[in-house]
């Protein structure tokens, strides 16, 4: 018996009833409070439930994607068949995360894609080194700079190498077979694993780049 299920209320609304009244058992009046326990159940469920969406660290299901929406709009939603722990753990990411830097760009890729993309500021000395400088090596390291394209950076970001769908064989393929012992199955959305849209890196970027500047982007 746990709290609020029926054995419970069933429990609780007997001890309310004057013991003399209807003596020890009545079938009648059980069945009766049986049913009054089994809506009451229902409506402790529903208040449970809705406690847990009050917090980001318990709501579930659509309730996710509504708080994701009220702090972020339309620049964060949850990918096909994501879970609500990944969901979850890319909200209070993005809550708490750096904006507006060289840095936020690096860090979110990073997040996004596993790996770290490279930045080239035309403005920035520490990216295109100087000549008799340090920093600065034909086609080893450095760029050409420009005073040309103030605020603004471009950046090679690296799609992740992603798995597909482990140990899971394709369709029609040699070892897999409809109910025979083999790795092929129905597979589902939610099965997938390290998809990336190019879409989600470039709203990614816009997130978190500073106002006012150009950041372009390429995938590699």
């Amino acid at each position: 018996m746990a709290t609020g299920d029926q054995s419970d209320i069933l429990t609780r609304l007997k001890a309310l009833i004057p013991p003399t009244w209807f003596g020890d058992d009545h079938p009648i009046i059980t069945a009766i409070l049986k049913a009054c326990a089994q809506s009451l159940s229902w409506c402790y469920s529903l208040y449970v439930y809705a406690q847990l969406q009050t917090r980001i660290s318990t709501a579930t299901d659509g309730w996710l994607d509504i708080i994701a929406y009220d702090f972020f709009g339309d620049n964060l939603q949850r990918s096909a068949g994501q879970s609500d722990e990944l969901f979850r753990n890319t909200i209070k990411i993005n809550i708490l995360r750096e904006r507006g830097t060289r840095k936020a760009i690096n860090d979110i890729l990073f997040d996004l894609t596993g790996k770290y993309p490279v930045i080239f500021e035309p403005q920035r000395p520490l990216d295109t080194g100087s000549y008799g400088g340090p920093m600065i090596g034909y086609g080893l390291a450095g760029g050409y700079g420009s005073q040309l394209l103030p605020y603004q950076a471009f950046v090679t970001a690296f799609r992740p190498a992603g798995s597909g769908i482990p140990y899971i064989s394709g369709y029609s393929s040699t070892p897999s077979g409809y109910s025979v012992p083999s790795r092929g199955e129905y597979a589902s959305q939610s099965m997938i694993t390290g998809s990336i849209t190019d879409k989600q890196v470039y709203e990614a970027v816009a997130a978190v780049k500073m106002e006012g500047t150009i950041v372009w982007v390429r995938l590699q």
